[in-house]
């Protein structure tokens, strides 16, 4: 069994937890996923299964979208509510939502982001979330983050609290931390923050609209259905052009032969090679011609 599906995380559970349900209900070890979500948000999470593991970096490429809620008034050690509150500020009067919007236009674009201690950020070999769990800090790399569109969906005072509850939508790149982004943009408004509860609504290309829940998937095996489920490899390379190899040009290429530029009708940099419809390897362009990116199939 190749091919990706686009799966519905629960919250709740990790996603190395979804893996290993999929392996027991595909009955198949060869699964991974593109782009890990916390325990405590759901929403989309493709997953590659067979030589469609070999596509993962791919998937991971595209850019993600997310609505959330920030509840400003409160911090925690984790950013989210699944830590300790660690300081409280009251949110006195309302904040309008024309400087909640100024300070997200602010924090659109390129930005740098400091991962949270709990995060699975590798530092020495440890991940930060082993420091933070032992009690212990270290320092945190710098990471760049690109936001496409930081957008405000809705805002709401809540008087008896004296909290802001700020609901949102995130266009991003991979690697971003939005519990980071929120709890910064909290705190440029003068207040500590934390997400409440967050949802992805898009990556790899995948919609929630498109996802199976775990008990979907397993109910489509028990049915024999499984396949009509499945998106092809193609799927996540449809941003490259593709050129349909001659037996010649496929030969050399199984041998991992590069092709010399004028062979291939294509002045891109980076190409997807097919034979007799079936993709079989990314290649890329140099001074001596196009060579192996990766292979997927040599069959």
């Amino acid at each position: 069994m190749d091919g990706i599906i686009p799966l519905y995380k629960e919250r709740g559970m990790t996603s190395f937890d979804c893996v290993s349900r999929l392996r027991w209900i595909l009955k198949t070890k060869k699964i991974g996923h593109s782009g890990t979500l916390d325990p405590s948000v759901d929403g989309v999470l493709p997953i590659c299964i067979g030589n469609a593991t070999k596509v993962v970096e791919y998937l991971m490429q595209s850019g993600k979208e997310y609505q959330g809620e920030l509840v400003i008034g409160k911090a925690t050690t984790t950013e989210d509510f699944d830590g300790e509150i660690v300081e409280t500020k009251p949110v006195e009067t309302p904040i309008s939502s024309e400087l909640i919007k100024e300070a997200m236009q602010k924090m659109t674009g390129e930005i740098i982001q400091i991962p949270p201690m709990y995060s699975a950020v590798k530092v020495n070999g440890k991940r930060l979330y082993e420091y933070a769990r032992a009690g212990e800090t270290v320092e945190r790399p710098r990471r760049k983050a690109l936001i496409s569109s930081f957008a405000l969906c809705r805002n709401e005072y809540d008087s008896e609290h004296q909290e802001q509850h700020v609901y949102f939508k995130v266009k991003c790149s991979k690697g971003t931390y939005i519990r980071t982004l929120v709890a910064d943009l909290s705190r440029s408004l003068g207040y500590p923050g934390a997400m409440k509860w967050l949802t992805r609504l898009e990556s790899g290309g995948f919609t929630l609209d498109q996802t199976l829940s775990l008990n979907d998937i397993q109910d489509a095996v028990a049915h024999q259905t499984i396949n009509r489920h499945l998106y092809p490899i193609d799927y996540a390379l449809k941003d490259y052009p593709a050129v349909e190899l001659t037996p010649v040009q496929w030969h050399s290429v199984q041998h991992g032969g590069w092709l010399k530029k004028d062979e291939l009708q294509t002045v891109a940099n980076e190409v997807v090679l097919k034979y007799d419809g079936s993709t079989k390897a990314l290649y890329h362009l140099t001074s001596q011609g196009y060579k192996p990116t990766k292979m997927f199939s040599v069959k």
